[in-house]
């Protein structure tokens, strides 16, 4: 019984600033009518497929089928978001199901079924959907999994006939794909060039991993991505012999979700699959294999295989997993039942594991998971971060914790607070379920399908959870954490930076050896109620409210200088965003407050509001929605959370507290301290950890604030520093709260009254912080090479130009974006398609809005080192051209039409709005060239994106960074190691 989270996307009529509403165009105008005589009639039978031999009660939305060639269906009636079409063609098939000699062949299909197909020549697919506005990699993709590979469609602006043809076009490309040798000499370079940018210590740590937890099984060595040796050696005949083995009819099910009566998708469906035949047999699965203890293992303690990965620069990191074998299990409600305890029983466990962390125990990170993996283990997974080299104390912490919670039962108090929480979100998911994206059910039949369950409605989830009430009793929970660590052999890897760290025998020792209940992870204080807090302030009612001219947003003032907007949609029940934007973002920083900037995001949230920490946080959130995101963006800082109207006292509540009397609880920042440390040397471990590091700092023309701290600049920071740098931050600045959702809108400025109107009135910001420009290095300041010391056959390359910033130019940044995109497109065609040399070259552009600077294009590619000339070579090229000719009219359709879908299909949802509209309440360009932001898009011009070319990418020569391994690689340029 599979479900996923539920997405808000219904639409309402807009009003605008003008007379006839500039966003009329976005109005849904489906031309697929609810029902169609000309289709016939699907009885829903009585056992549907999905439901064979369970209790589960039938979601009668389905409407699910079977053909004579044993091809299963899904199809449901969904206008969430309106006029789009979301098919999923998923092959019970993936690289479990390869033969030695075959591996990575699962994968390879996977890009040849795009490649050329009965109905399409060679790469014609991508362009064609893309004019019709399926972007590619969100609406036109593919993934391959060990055991399924699934084929997905998400179709904007669908009619009857663009469905039917849709469909029709997909069925070709999976049943009858070309496979020539041609096009398999074509997509192996590709394949691999996408080998080559996963490799690196990530891919070595995750194929060891899967050789020690999976030993005797296929999913020891079946990694999708196959071996260079059998991806070289793969032939038209090998490839052909693999689709015709496993893509069969009996292996397939069709998902189609669309605004249409069932009966027309069900028809769509059995049209075009019902004639699908392949000659021969089926072929069984193979026999996955099952974890198996070591002969004379301890029953009570089975020890099997370890191992220890060593990768200079990793940070310390202990799996271990109690594993059982996989068994097909019969997905009734008592299953279920028995699920959602083990469920709560793992809460109440990690939450215990994060108490002992935040009290000073020996590992940063801990957790435990229950997970069935790929049709071959059913195991339970603890992941342990130790603080530093003794990794055997922190494995023996956490299973001190573990030993404790096997042996006492756990307090009411804590099981509550764990089954609060669940509950709230079942809650969520049924005052979501009516707007929940076509997108997510298809997947949600795919899921279930691959994992071998039955699906069921958000309601059905609330009753059974609910249902087991009476079993949320201390001695059952405590049986149900028994069950977790219940298995036939435990195997464990430990991933270490020093050889000398451990060997195989030590890490088996410390398995084996007693572990010491720790009882002071035990968490069962009482429940804390936000009426006890202490106030804000004076609360104080808002001094102006007027109508922002857009939509039916509202600008409120208050007389401490705060600003909010309010916007009410009752389209999607029981979800509110709150959005504070505040202070001056990194314009805020001194020179050397880097390292209290880039400790910010773990030490300032939890440091504490008020007389709460971090545990007292957690008890007040309980039973309660409430989110405390923060990011730093380049002109202010951000709060952000997700609520419910019920709530939203309180969400503001906390917002307010954190400016206003802000909690220092050093343990949080000395934790932060702790991760960045433990993570930097991780860095200068691959072209993409090196650009992580240093790539905004030499962007932004070596500016400190931007620098990623080194590990000196990290050990000198101090709690005392830290809380100096943040209650400046905390206290400048303009406050801009955004209230965007399913708000009753006088409790809404009744709780802001409470909450942002008391707080004591803003610092201004300095005119010196306010004006600080971001700057690009000046002409002749590159090239830049730095280096890495991973794989010799990894590197990756940037060339970036200067824009510029403000909201005054967003009109010109929209049309940017359309050019990047072209960009890219003729990026991944040069590097990509005619040569294999980079799987995934992008260009992106971006425009801060709060800063009149610091707008960047930049194009990246991961790629041979011996490739990086021919990048660059490229990429000029691609600008010249841009700059002397233009785009194509069929280049620019190919872009423009997706981003006027994306935009036609998010304005449905309040975020869409948020987003556009944040920083409104000071800045009055934002609500003005909302009127014009589907034209800027959908009007643009061949010319107006070649005038951009000339100014921006043509007038300068572009930045070049690249980054090679150590002592290898393309000459010239500045070399740097790091910092």
């Amino acid at each position: 019984m599979t479900f996923l989270s539920r997405a808000a996307l219904s639409f309402l009529p807009l009003v605008l600033l003008a007379p006839t509403p500039a966003f009329a165009q976005f109005q849904a105008n489906c031309t697929i009518a609810a029902t169609q005589a000309d289709a016939p009639e699907y009885a829903e039978p009585d056992d549907p497929w999905i439901y064979r031999g369970t209790d589960i009660p039938i979601d009668e939305q389905w409407l699910f089928g079977e053909l004579p060639n044993g091809v299963r269906y899904a199809v449901r009636q969904n206008g969430v978001p309106p006029c789009q079409m979301s098919l999923r063609v998923a092959i019970d098939a993936g690289s479990i199901n390869e033969r030695e000699e075959e591996r990575g062949f699962a994968h390879l299909v996977e890009h040849l079924v795009f490649r050329e197909s009965v109905y399409f020549g060679s790469g014609e697919a991508i362009p064609h959907f893309q004019r019709q506005g399926a972007a590619l990699g969100n609406d036109t993709n593919a993934t391959t999994s060990p055991t399924q590979t699934v084929y997905k469609l998400d179709l904007p602006n669908a009619t009857r006939a663009s469905m039917d043809d849709a469909v029709r076009l997909f069925t070709g490309m999976v049943t009858q794909p070309t496979l020539s040798a041609d096009n398999v000499a074509t997509d192996v370079p590709i394949v691999l060039s996408e080998r080559r940018e996963r490799a690196g210590p990530a891919r070595r740590v995750q194929e060891a991993t899967a050789q020690t937890l999976f030993a005797g099984q296929r999913l020891a060595n079946r990694s999708p991505i196959g071996t260079v040796e059998t991806l070289e050696g793969a032939s038209a005949e090998a490839v052909q012999a693999f689709h015709q083995r496993w893509y069969r009819p009996e292996n397939a099910t069709v998902v189609l979700v669309s605004d249409a009566d069932v009966n027309v998708l069900a028809s769509m469906v059995e049209k075009y699959f019902a004639d699908w035949e392949v000659p021969g047999e089926p072929v069984p699965a193979p026999d996955f294999g099952d974890p198996v203890a070591p002969a004379g293992a301890d029953p009570d303690n089975p020890v099997g295989e370890v191992e220890i990965i060593v990768e200079p620069g990793q940070t310390r990191a202990l799996t271990f997993a109690v594993m059982r074998p996989w068994v097909q299990v019969v997905d009734n409600l008592e299953y279920n039942r028995r699920n959602l305890l083990s469920q709560v029983a793992s809460a109440v466990l990690n939450r215990r594991l994060e108490t002992r962390a935040r009290a000073g125990g020996s590992y940063l990170l801990a957790s435990v998971g229950r997970d069935k993996i790929s049709r071959t283990v059913d195991g339970t997974f603890v992941s342990i971060t130790p603080l530093g080299e003794n990794w055997e104390a922190a494995l023996a912490d956490v299973r001190g914790v573990i030993a404790d919670a096997l042996d006492h039962p756990p307090s009411q108090a804590e099981i509550d607070q764990a089954v609060a929480l669940f509950d709230v979100a079942f809650v969520d998911m049924v005052e979501q379920s009516r707007i929940q994206a076509g997108s997510q059910l298809a997947d949600q039949i795919t899921q279930a399908v691959d994992i071998r369950e039955a699906v069921a409605s958000p309601e059905t989830f609330l009753e059974v959870f609910r249902s087991i009430s009476e079993r949320f009793t201390p001695e059952q929970v405590q049986e149900a954490t028994q069950g977790l660590f219940d298995g036939e052999v435990i195997r464990a890897i430990m991933l270490t930076p020093d050889p000398l760290d451990a060997d195989k025998a030590e890490l088996r020792a410390a398995l084996q050896s007693p572990a010491v209940a720790l009882a002071d992870a035990r968490d069962d204080a009482e429940p804390i109620d936000f009426a006890d807090l202490p106030q804000i302030g004076e609360p104080t009612l808002p001094s102006l409210r007027e109508p922002l001219g857009v939509l039916d947003v509202e600008k409120l003032e208050f007389d401490n200088g705060v600003r909010a907007l309010l916007f009410g949609r009752n389209n999607e029940p029981g979800r509110v965003t709150v959005r504070v934007r505040f202070g001056a973002g990194w314009r805020g920083f001194d020179d050397d407050e880097a390292a209290y900037a880039h400790l910010a995001p773990i030490a300032l949230v939890n440091s504490g509001v008020g007389p709460l920490d971090q545990n007292d946080l957690d008890r007040a959130a309980a039973g309660s929605k409430l989110g405390f995101d923060f990011r730093i963006e380049d002109g202010a800082f951000v709060f952000e959370g997700l609520t419910r109207q019920e709530d939203l006292a309180n969400q503001l509540y906390l917002f307010a507290a954190k400016l206003q009397m802000p909690g220092w609880d050093p343990a949080p920042f000395e934790r932060a301290k702790a991760s960045a440390l433990l993570g930097y040397e991780s860095y200068n471990r691959d072209p993409n950890g090196v650009l992580n590091r240093d790539l905004d700092w030499l962007l932004r023309d070596r500016d400190p604030r931007f620098a990623t701290p080194t590990p000196d600049q990290i050990e000198a920071a101090t709690a005392e520093g830290f809380r100096r740098t943040w209650s400046r931050l905390l206290a400048q600045g303009p406050v801009e709260v955004a209230v965007f959702g399913d708000i009753d809108r006088a409790a809404t400025v009744e709780a802001l009254s409470r909450t942002f109107g008391a707080l004591d009135p803003r610092m201004p910001l300095s005119e010196d912080i306010a004006s600080r420009p971001l700057e690009f290095p000046e002409i002749g300041s590159g090239p830049v090479r730095l280096t890495h010391q991973g794989d010799s056959d990894q590197a990756a390359a940037v060339i970036a130009w200067p824009t510029a910033g403000g909201s005054a130019g967003l009109v010109q940044s929209r049309k940017l974006d359309l050019l990047t995109q072209v960009f890219s497109n003729r990026l991944m065609d040069g590097l990509r398609e005619r040569a294999g040399a980079a799987y995934s070259p992008f260009v992106t552009s971006s425009w801060p809005l709060d800063t009149q600077s610091g707008g960047l294009i930049f194009a990246l590619a991961q790629i041979d080192p011996a490739l990086v000339p021919a990048f660059y070579e490229e990429a000029e090229t691609i600008v010249a051209d841009l700059a002397e000719n233009g785009p194509t009219a069929d280049e620019l359709a190919r872009v423009v039409e997706p981003v006027r879908q994306r935009i036609e299909r998010a304005s449905t949802g309040h975020t869409f709005w948020l987003n556009q509209l944040e920083g409104a309440a000071f800045d009055r360009n934002r609500a003005i060239y909302l009127q014009s932001l589907y034209s800027d898009y959908s009007d643009a011009t061949p010319q107006e994106l070649q005038a951009l070319a000339q100014r921006y990418l043509a007038a300068r020569p572009g930045l070049r960074i690249s980054v090679l391994p150590e002592n290898g690689g393309a000459s010239g340029g500045e070399a740097m190691s790091g910092r």
